[in-house]
């Protein structure tokens, strides 16, 4: 009975108000003077390896193991490929050093929502976590999450396509899984992470060992100047500005650690530390995979395979061939467990900004797991499954999400003139940011040119949120069965779920607030 007074009263407050939930107010938990009290809050218990493995196992999904094509297509020679993954990883570089600067600056979950927020307002939030929750992340975890049933299941259908019910049920399962694990300890989430990062990182080592006993042999035709930068084609700037855009969204996710900055172990040490690791690691990793990729294969060879390394072990490995199969499939996996633990955290975010239902506010009153965030996810990745033309849909995504890049990385120099003695932990120099900008309007501006029915309907896509916004956030005075509806559904799903608003936990001692505008000097003198 006193849990389920402590849910009522949960529902009746905001997610600003500080909560009396503690370990007290569980069934079995006595109540002494000297008794020790846990608050119900999200848990810090990621460290930097942890930290690492969210950035890495986020970035290399199936992409790098399946199609890296899309590159080499547009690019029309191997030698400017390669020289575009290098600035591909060069500028998701750029990218991270200003998403350091935002998550030391700005310690709050949320990422790129979270930031831009609050440097433009509700509004353009709301249109950000609006095109994110809508599409974004349900649709890429779709993708990730049929080619995990795919490539489990082609043993079983070694003949043909796997059936469409068959890939379905299994991207269930696995989804409902991982859901599970997520709703049940961040622990234990974070070493699936830890354990399919490493797998993912020594498949690739693997085939860049291999690569490289193939170059020992002499087998690097396609490598030397004269062959890499035989052009079979002229690249016009619209292909070239394609072929970076491919190699651009293979790097994507290096700004998935920024969505649990609460959850942080020391975030302004860590956060940073992570990101210096992770992209140059990835960077290496991608462009030795690469480059091993053409000792197995000519350029034509490798434009008419649809799963790359596949072939590339079925050429060199023989009998282990079955390796690269299994390693896309384990590599889908922690893509999908990381998704799911980032994402869910953004839906938080939301949801305590006012944005989203406050129920996906609250926290597990065991666990101190956000799972109605998370069930959230999990049911949209479902529905556009099975409703949805999810091949079609991450068109836009890719659109979406590169958009969200640029206008996040603007509100860092647009927040150095509004808030100039701002506490800036890290500062990076205007260059970083503005070298960014002009790429990534430089990308923007061809993809347009290019695809403007794509770019078109994910513009469309974000701006469906402005109504939505005004009705469902801007407009207050709302009538009386609105808000009892709602309020009986939070009450209802707090019971369910068995969730309450977390507590405000004690700031770490290295934290600063982050809307206090403070100097250096200032700092030194307290």
């Amino acid at each position: 009975m006193a849990v389920e007074n402590q849910l009522q009263n949960s529902s009746k407050s905001s997610p600003g108000h500080e909560q009396t939930a503690t370990t007290q107010h569980l069934p079995n938990a006595t109540a002494s003077p000297d008794s020790t009290t846990e608050k119900v809050t999200l848990k810090k218990e990621i460290g930097l390896v942890s930290a690492c493995a969210i950035i890495i196992g986020n970035i290399i999904g199936s992409g790098i193991f399946i199609s890296p094509k899309g590159v080499l297509e547009h690019s029309g020679s191997v030698g400017l490929a390669l020289i575009i993954w290098v600035i591909g990883g060069g500028v998701s570089a750029l990218g991270s050093l200003c998403y350091a600067e935002l998550g030391v600056t700005i310690p709050k979950s949320g990422g790129d929502y979270s930031y831009v927020t609050e440097i433009f307002g509700g509004l353009a939030g709301f249109l950000l976590l609006w095109s994110a929750v809508l599409i974004m992340y349900p649709t890429s975890l779709a993708v990730i999450a049929l080619t995990f049933s795919n490539y489990v299941l082609q043993p079983v259908f070694p003949e043909c396509i796997p059936p469409y019910d068959a890939t379905r049920v299994l991207s269930i399962v696995c989804l409902l899984l991982l859901t599970w694990v997520n709703s049940t300890s961040v622990r234990w989430a974070t070493r699936i992470q830890d354990i399919f990062t490493a797998g993912k990182l020594l498949a690739l080592g693997l085939i860049i060992v291999v690569g490289f006993m193939q170059i020992f042999k002499g087998n690097y035709e396609a490598l030397k100047p004269s062959n890499a930068f035989n052009f079979w084609m002229t690249p016009t700037v619209g292909q070239l500005a394609l072929a970076f855009l491919q190699g651009s969204f293979a790097f994507s996710g290096w700004n998935f650690l920024n969505y649990v900055t609460e959850e942080l172990v020391e975030p302004r040490r860590n956060l940073p530390r992570a990101i210096f690791i992770s992209i140059p690691l990835v960077t290496f990793v991608y462009t030795f995979t690469n480059i091993a990729y053409f000792t197995a294969m000519t350029p034509e060879e490798l434009m008419s395979s649809n799963a790359v390394a596949v072939t590339f072990g079925e050429k060199l490995l023989g009998y282990f061939s079955w390796i690269m199969p299994v390693s896309v499939a384990l590599s889908t996996f922690g893509g999908i467990n990381g998704y799911l633990f980032t994402s869910s955290r953004l839906c938080f975010s939301g949801a305590r900004e006012g944005h989203l239902p406050s129920l996906l506010a609250m926290i597990h009153f065991k666990y101190c797991t956000p799972v109605p965030a998370l069930l959230v996810c999990c049911g949209t990745t479902i529905i556009i499954m099975l409703v949805g033309d999810t091949y079609t849909l991450i068109n836009y995504v890719s659109f979406i999400n590169y958009l969200c890049y640029g206008v996040t990385i603007m509100g860092l120099i647009v927040l150095r003139f509004k808030k100039p003695k701002m506490f800036r932990p890290i500062k990076v120099n205007l260059i970083v940011p503005i070298t960014y900008l002009i790429f990534w309007a430089f990308l923007l501006i061809f993809s347009f040119y290019s695809e403007p029915v794509v770019c078109g309907v994910g513009l469309i896509i974000i701006l469906t949120g402005v109504p939505v916004f005004f009705l469902a956030v801007y407009w207050r005075n709302k009538p009386k069965c609105i808000d009892r509806f709602f309020e009986s559904m939070t009450i209802c799903g707090q019971k369910v779920c068995y969730v309450v608003y977390p507590q405000p936990s004690i700031p770490d001692d290295d934290l600063m607030p982050y809307d206090t505008e403070v100097t250096e000097n200032s700092l030194k003198k307290q």
